[in-house]
């Protein structure tokens, strides 16, 4: 397994929490299938189909919030409460008002509710109690935050903070371009956005074509800054920094998966995906943060 996006955060290094505590911390919270008249279920779930709520290799822990949502179009709620309005006017002899077409939809609602299909969703969270990385699998800094607000709820006191740095990554990352320098250790690739910063908002995006030094520059000495930048860590990585420091677009490289050829079953194959993605990821984000010029302390 490997993540895909980053959203990341800070613990003390290293974290004394055990992965006996947080099952039982978890525990409370534990997902169980939504009720027939329940919207959304969320709670925390087993990572393997055998396993606790904590999967720990190599020090490593992994934890996985799920969801259940039910499926109910506001247009089909409306739908349905039309066909009952024209019945109700056609009986009564006038049209329900304001405040009854309100009480029938939610009555609708109710009424449909137990029929309505059911989507499951996973997002997975890496934690890192050596290094003090904490992992969000989340495209979006809003599906992070579900993960982070429930593992608040479930953990007293949890030391946990997002990842701050002491430069601007939009201003480093602009830098590289305009020297058409990357950072020890890393590569610039063929993915990039210009944004400009005053009104226009003006961008400007590449996508899988060359970033030529003298055309990129023409663009940052008219106003605009590096606002996403794709990158390869270490021949081993590649990834997209944005600017609010999220990394996306997560792909190990050709050299890590020959690292799994041997690999016997989906058990050991999980674990070693899991070792191998928390060790190298490690690595990685320190190597991030040190060339954004190092981490920000409060």
């Amino acid at each position: 397994m490997w993540f895909k996006n980053l959203q990341i955060y800070r613990l003390p290094a290293p974290w004394a929490y055990s992965p006996e505590k947080l099952e039982e911390a978890l525990a409370t919270q534990a997902f169980t299938p939504a009720s027939s008249n329940e919207l959304l279920r969320q709670g925390w779930d087993k990572p393997r189909p055998n396993g606790g709520l904590v999967h720990v290799v190599n020090k490593q822990m992994l934890i996985l919030l799920g969801t259940e949502k039910k499926l109910l179009p506001a247009t089909v709620i409306n739908q349905v409460a039309k066909a009952r309005a024209a019945e109700m006017e056609e009986a009564q002899g006038f049209a329900p008002g304001k405040k009854a077409m309100k009480e029938l939809k939610e009555r609708i609602a109710d009424e449909l509710l137990p029929r309505a299909f059911s989507i499951r969703s996973n997002v997975w969270t890496w934690i890192d109690p050596v290094n003090g990385w904490l992992v969000v699998d989340a495209a979006s800094p809003a599906k992070a935050d579900e993960v982070i607000k429930l593992l608040l709820k479930a953990v007293d006191r949890m030391p946990l903070e997002s990842l701050r740095v002491q430069r601007s990554v939009v201003g480093v990352m602009t830098e590289w371009l305009q020297s058409d320098e990357a950072p020890a250790g890393f590569t610039v690739d063929m993915d990039t956005e210009l944004r400009a910063t005053g009104e226009s908002k003006a961008a400007v995006r590449y996508v899988r074509h060359t970033l030529e030094p003298a055309e990129v520059r023409r663009h940052i000495e008219a106003g605009k800054q590096c606002t996403r930048l794709a990158m390869t860590w270490d021949s081993k990585i590649s990834f997209v920094l944005t600017e609010s420091l999220a990394i996306k677009s997560v792909k190990p490289l050709d050299v890590l998966d020959e690292k799994e050829a041997s690999i016997r079953n989906d058990d050991e194959r999980f674990d070693g995906d899991f070792m191998l993605m928390t060790g190298e990821l490690a690595k990685m984000l320190a190597d991030v943060v040190e060339a954004l010029g190092g981490e920000a302390k409060a």
